[in-house]
This record gives structure tokens, sequence and C-alpha cells, in this order.
């Protein structure tokens, strides 16, 4: 960092090398913030205990304009929004507690299974659900405006963020990717090409028009909404590092590809960079791959042993924004069982590991100075992470024992876990032998004798 700071005043290098720089060493001091409490009154009864959801959170959405408000579907059925700058104080902490939540009236039957903000307005959400509807609520409101019966389980669901033709699609327990058009309100359009459930979709952040799918027979196959009756465009080949590059290295000419294993489990995490040049996938195979979407090439980054997936819901990787990283630095989260694992996107580098301290078994954290609750029903597996916004560097995550927390960086007492090369924590054996060897080495030259001629 003093060498960016020394070049940037010296002019060598411009502001937004300098900024990045910075940005990305508050994305990398990233920890677990105890002092922040979300608390929904679903204590169960038991003091000091703050818990946003009484039966586990499923899923979790901040806006993007802003970063101020966000959503939080429960394994209940209930969802809740929060302010995150409407806080109240108690001694140390900061807790805050929902700005309104959906009446039951209008709420889903069975746990939610994902939620997300609308692309161009904050002021209105999705959610899905086990009950097989889509439903869209008002944000100011939160009541429904549309349901949408699938008639099977919806798992997740996406809105292009660039796209006019408003069309929701939908991964669902049927094996095609189902799509809904709010401005007609139909749902009978589908995708067909799986062969088992669709777990996972996700639309190109630089074309309307295509989508990337991942199913439960572990294929990733891309489509072009366009033209649905001739099928998808390919399938991701995890045997091709090369990918389809036609005869003049343009596409020209190019075979397609209809056939391929993009993991060896269900494919249930599909998401594009912020440029729509690469796709990020996990899977039951307990791989994280990374894909030139120009190529349909397998990048072969390799993320280690560390990754744990073997959930049949929807396990999104998250990406922070590019803008707080130097270009091919990019830095990948992963919710990887009661841990966040941090990556290098394109390296497969695991930088560190995020846990809340403290919490062995099934324990979950509470206000400090209150007994610590454990039992055999309660988990702490991370379920989704949201980002807040462009112009924050924290992140949430949304966890089965019904807390969501925040992760802050923390630059005067960064407590880092360091990582050897088999993704492993080094100990502090390794350090004291390091710092022994330093110490003889210092040893010896102050007592070497010099003389000059």
């Amino acid at each position: 960092m003093n060498s960016h700071l020394l070049s940037r005043e010296l002019g060598f290098e411009p502001p937004h090398v300098l900024a990045a720089e910075h940005t990305s060493h508050l994305v990398h001091a990233i920890q677990f913030e105890p002092n922040v409490l979300f608390n929904g009154g679903d204590g169960g009864g038991e003091v000091g205990v703050a818990r946003a959801h009484e039966a586990g959170v499923n899923a979790l959405v901040i806006e993007g304009f802003e970063g101020r408000f966000m959503v939080s579907g429960g394994a209940d059925s209930s969802i809740r929004v929060w302010d995150l700058e409407s806080t109240e104080y108690n001694s140390s902490n900061c807790i805050l507690k929902p700005s309104g939540s959906v009446a039951r009236a209008s709420a889903h039957k069975y746990g939610v299974t994902h939620v997300s903000f609308y692309p161009f307005d904050a002021l209105a959400f999705l959610s899905s659900s086990y009950d097989h509807t889509l439903k869209i609520y008002s944000s100011t409101t939160l009541t429904s405006s549309a349901s949408f019966n699938l008639n099977s389980v919806v798992y997740s669901h996406a809105l292009s963020p660039i796209a006019s033709h408003l069309l929701v699609a939908c991964a669902t327990q049927h094996p095609a990717v189902r799509l809904v058009d709010l401005r007609t309100g139909a749902s009978s359009h589908s995708l067909a090409g799986h062969q088992g459930a669709v777990l996972s979709v996700a639309w190109s952040p630089r074309d309307e028009h295509i989508l990337a799918s991942g199913g439960a027979d572990g294929t990733i196959r891309l489509w072009d909404v366009r033209r649905s009756a001739a099928g998808s465009l390919g399938v991701l080949d995890v045997e091709d590092s090369a990918g389809i590059v036609g005869y003049d290295g343009q596409g020209s000419g190019a075979r397609h590809r209809s056939r391929g294993k993009a993991h060896g489990g269900a494919v249930n995490g599909v998401i594009w960079t912020e440029d729509g040049d690469y796709i990020i996938s996990t899977g039951h195979d307990e791989r994280v791959r990374v894909w030139d979407v120009a190529k349909g090439a397998n990048t072969l980054a390799s993320f280690g042993p560390a990754i744990k997936n073997s959930h049949l819901s929807t396990n999104l990787p998250l990406l922070a924004p590019s803008a707080f990283s130097a270009p091919a630095t990019e830095t990948l989260f992963y919710p990887s069982g009661r841990e966040i694992l941090v990556f290098s996107l394109f390296t497969g580098t695991l930088i560190k590991r995020l846990r809340p301290p403290n919490l062995p078994g099934g324990q979950f954290p509470t206000r400090p100075g209150t007994a610590v609750t454990t039992g055999p029903h309660l988990q702490s597996r991370v379920t989704s992470l949201a980002w807040r916004g462009r112009n924050h560097v924290a992140l949430y995550s949304a966890n089965l024992d019904g807390t969501i927390r925040a992760w802050m960086p923390r630059m005067d007492d960064i407590e880092v876990d360091e990582v050897d090369g088999d993704g492993n924590g080094s100990g502090d054996d390794d350090r004291k032998r390091k710092r022994r060897v330093l110490e003889d080495v210092y040893r010896d030259l102050t007592r070497r004798r010099i003389t000059f001629g």
C-alpha cells in the first residue's frame, strides 16, 4: 500500500489505481461484526437471543441503489424489510429491527426460497417459495400485487438487470426453465432441455436475451429466449478447456455442443461477472468453476478442497463489486457450511476464512453478557449472502439458526487466518518457527565483526 501511495504522490499512478488498492484492502479486511444485531422479535422466549426469523433465514437481498433497504425471507414463510440506516443502540450494540413485515394474509404458505429487488426500482421486490408460487410485493405497503402459481417448487428466480422485456426466469422442480412475463401475466412459456429439476438461473448482464441455467442433471445450459423452440444454445463441458472457437478463432463455423457435464453433481449455483465475460458455477461435486463465456471453456481455476455443498437448495456465491479491486483480481465469497470462504476469482487462491468466533457445534451468537444457547436443532449454516451496494464495504449473511450476521472491515485489529497451499490454517507453530529463524539470522549478523581495508 505504501508503494502505491508513493507512486501516486510522484504522479506515476492514476487515482483509480490507488482507490482500487485501498478498497481491495478493505474487502480483504472484512471480519465478523458481533455488535451489529438483527432482532426480529423471534427470540423464542430465550433471554438475550437476537434472531431475525424464528425458523431460520433462507434468503437475503439488498437493493443496489442506495444499499439501505434489505429484505429477508424465512423458513417459516415470513418476509421482513430492514432499514440498515435505522438503528437502536443498547450499550455497545447496534440493534436493527424490521421496518416492516409481510402480513400473513399475503405471505407464502411455506418457506421462502429466494428474494430479489426489482432491478430498475427498489419500490418492488419478488419472492419465491416451496409453495409453488412467485409473488411480487410493494416495498412500501408490503402487500402482494401479483402471484403466479407454477405448480412445482420454485428454487430461485432471476430478473434481467438490463432488459426491457420484464421476463422472470424461474428455476423449478420441473425440468424446464419457466418464464413469467410481468407485463402480460403469462407463465406458460418454458425452456426445455434439462433432464431434472432446474436449481439456479441467471441473466447475462450484457445481452438481455441470454440466460444461463443449472440443473440437477449436472449441466449448465445457455439460452436465447427469442429462440426457445430451437432448444438451448449449448452446454458447458468440464472437460473442455479450449472452448468452441471456430475456424478463425472468432466463432465462425463453430460446432454446436449439445452434450457435456459442468459438474459431477447437481448444479445449484450460477452467477455472471459484472462484465458478462465469465460464469461462476457451484455444484454438489463440491467444486467451484469459472467459465469463459465467449469460448464456453473451463478456465481450470482450482478452489481447493475446502468447498462444502450438499444441500438441494440454491447456493449462490457472491462477487465483490469489480470497482473495489484491480482488474483480474476480483474477490469471490462462497457460503461453505458454517463459514464463508474468500477466494481470488481467477486463481482460486483461498484468501481467508470468515467465521464467527466461539461458535462450535450448533451454537449461535447472542447479545454480549448473555449465555450462548446450544441445541441439536440449531444449525448455523450460511444460506445466502448479500453485498451492501456499491458505496459500502459490508457483507451480510443469512443463517439457518435464524440470525443475520454483519461482516465489515476492521483495519485496527485484523485477524486474518493464515492459509497454506492446501487451504488449511498454518497455526502458531509455523509463525514461531519463522520468527526464530529471523532472530538467528539477525544475531549472527550483529555478532560478526566487519573490518574495512
